[in-house]
């Protein structure tokens, strides 16, 4: 059966203008993004990982080539169209928590729904399920300061998670976390792509995280200079498989 493609890059080049110099920090990159994969997107630092990101998560054009979310070419679409259809295709999940610090947990992740206009008691219903699904139902009150930096990240995920993304953008998900948390927080994301159907795709510059992803991708200097399954990927197990 042929998987629905989400996201496609075509020889995508991403150039930045410093002063008088370009910096080319994506050099014909061509990816392909299917319904249901786990993708571990993985570099050096200046490997063109954050470039990708972006691009990947549509909120940077590319200088050549095309990308299409959804079967759309995101350079043809306006502003308020493309933020329409990110938003409701990719949910993200930053290194930091982006949380906002007056707001409870509770109405932190009820935000994104409230930006939507969506029904009140459908939204809080909404809420409330995800809190229960990142194990912090009885958390909800709590303001971002009373929590630590797992249940923090927990929250993030939870407000990722609230508009019911087909993709799940992870951009080093783990760095600012201890590795028991960092460990719980991925077999979390494993969870999310094996029970609730997500897509995954993580960037990171650790492998110890790049061995949860089904296929991993390399970058350096911009290229893609390995694309391949992750043979370890089957050992990864959940607590409660």
């Amino acid at each position: 059966m042929t998987k629905e493609m989400l996201v496609e890059l075509k020889n995508v080049h991403k150039i930045y203008q410093m002063g008088e110099v370009e910096v080319p920090a994506l050099a014909g990159v061509s990816l392909k993004i299917n319904k249901g994969d786990f993708i571990a997107i993985i570099g050096a630092s200046g490997s063109g990982k954050s470039t990708m990101m972006n691009l990947v998560g549509c909120l940077d054009t590319p200088t050549k080539g095309t990308i299409t979310l959804k079967s759309k070419d995101i350079a043809t679409l306006s502003e308020s169209d493309l933020a329409v259809l990110r938003g409701k295709t990719i949910g993200f999940i930053f290194q930091q928590y982006n949380l906002i610090p007056n707001l409870s947990a509770f109405s932190n992740v009820i935000l994104p729904l409230e930006l939507q206009e969506v029904n009140q008691t459908l939204a809080e219903e909404k809420t409330s399920k995800v809190l229960a699904l990142v194990d912090l139902a009885d958390k909800s009150k709590h303001l971002p300061s009373q929590l630590s930096g797992g249940q923090q990240q927990r929250v993030s995920i939870a407000r990722c998670l609230v508009t019911d993304p087909e993709i799940i953008l992870a951009d080093e998900p783990t760095g600012a976390l201890d590795s028991k948390t960092g460990k719980e927080l991925l077999e979390l994301l494993t969870k999310l792509w094996k029970k609730e159907g997500k897509t995954i795709i993580m960037v990171t510059h650790d492998l110890n995280l790049a061995k949860y992803a089904q296929t991993i991708v390399e970058l350096k200097d911009g290229k893609v200079i390995r694309y391949e399954e992750n043979k370890s990927f089957n050992k990864i197990k959940l607590i409660d498989d």
